[in-house]
């Protein structure tokens, strides 16, 4: 989710140039998802040299990997401009028509969490995408009729953390899907080690290992924790390198454990093995336990906690791991887990 900012704040400003410079800025500079790159420079140099628009692209998977650095990379080496927008923003059809109707020939059209149009939309979308043309509809019962209306030939790319909610209309009408996988400790040593060039401050192999660690395989999660690493350096250091001492008392001071998880991570797991015994609970429940949303719990603490064996999902609710018990200290009682379940 964006920060909110407040318009002219010269530190917001600071921030959100530092958040551009960091991102790579072609596919050559993007580390990771090496066979996402390898298929899309190939979609992307067959279009260049037929002279046409890329073909629509669906990028789909969990936040901060990297799908809308991979949508501004597209439209850079495309040479094309490049239109930000998202699906809670396109809530009614006409929102979506007067977007399409606004794009010059060419241009790439960016829609972060396609999933959340409304329907109308989509199904105007359906009709763009693939005979770029609308339907506009004037008028009201028995009187109303349809208007055709020519658009500029567009490449969409969509962006969804949950593509299973995609209708299947809309999802086949991509040329090109892609999901991206979560990044490898050695891959996002490499991210660290770019950024902090970029940042100005040396970070050695070390320390860089250990905020690869805690950075749950993404490197949205490991460019903020180097920023925070880098401020403690500002604060406490020289300001110019980071070494084990200064990064450890970093993250410790921001809440970050030796494997990643956060405040409301370990909230979600005490509640889960302390206050209900290690389950089965409910994701109502357990958000309630917590003072979360349980969208916040389903889409951002819950997938890391799954992927690393802490926590399983069954018909009944969430159950807590033996992985879980030993992480948090506490022994784990018989037969409190419910394997049958599973």
């Amino acid at each position: 989710m964006a920060d909110v900012r407040e318009v002219g704040d010269p530190v917001d400003e600071t921030e959100l140039a530092i958040e551009g410079a960091l991102r790579p800025g072609s596919l050559a500079e993007f580390v990771g998802q090496q066979k996402v790159r390898g298929q899309l420079q190939l979609l992307l140099d067959a279009a260049r040299i037929q002279q046409r628009p890329a073909d629509h692209i669906l990028l789909s998977g969990p936040p901060g990997l990297g799908k809308t650095t991979l949508a501004m990379i597209v439209a850079h080496e495309s040479n094309r401009p490049l239109r930000l927008s998202s699906g809670p923003a396109i809530q009614h059809a006409g929102d979506l028509a007067a977007l399409l109707s606004s794009l010059t020939p060419g241009e790439v059209l960016f829609i972060d969490e396609v999933h959340r149009m409304a329907r109308s939309a989509e199904e105007m979308l359906y009709l763009a995408m693939e005979d770029f043309r609308i339907d506009i509809m004037v008028g009201k019962g028995a009187g109303a009729t349809s208007i055709p209306l020519d658009l500029a030939p567009f490449t969409l790319v969509g962006a969804t953390t949950r593509s299973g909610m995609l209708p299947n209309p809309l999802r086949d009408r991509f040329g090109f899907t892609a999901h991206l996988e979560y990044y490898e400790p050695e891959e996002l040593e490499r991210v660290i080690e770019r950024s902090a060039a970029m940042l100005g401050v040396a970070v050695p192999p070390g320390p860089r290992a250990e905020i690869a660690r805690r950075s749950r395989g993404t490197p949205r999660i490991a460019n903020r924790l180097l920023r925070r690493v880098r401020d403690y350096s500002i604060v406490h250091g020289n300001g110019r390198a980071a070494d084990a001492a200064i990064v450890d008392a970093a993250l410790d001071l921001y809440d970050v454990d030796a494997i990643g998880l956060d405040r409301l991570d370990r909230a979600v797991l005490d509640a889960l093995v302390r206050r209900f015994r290690g389950g089965p609970v409910g994701l109502g429940t357990l958000s309630v336990a917590v003072g979360e949303e349980s969208d916040t719990i389903e889409s951002v603490v819950e997938p890391y906690l799954v992927r690393i064996g802490f926590i399983g999902r069954t018909p009944r609710g969430r159950i807590a791991m033996p992985e879980a018990y030993a992480h948090l200290g506490v022994a784990s009682p018989e037969s409190v887990l419910g394997f049958d379940d599973l």
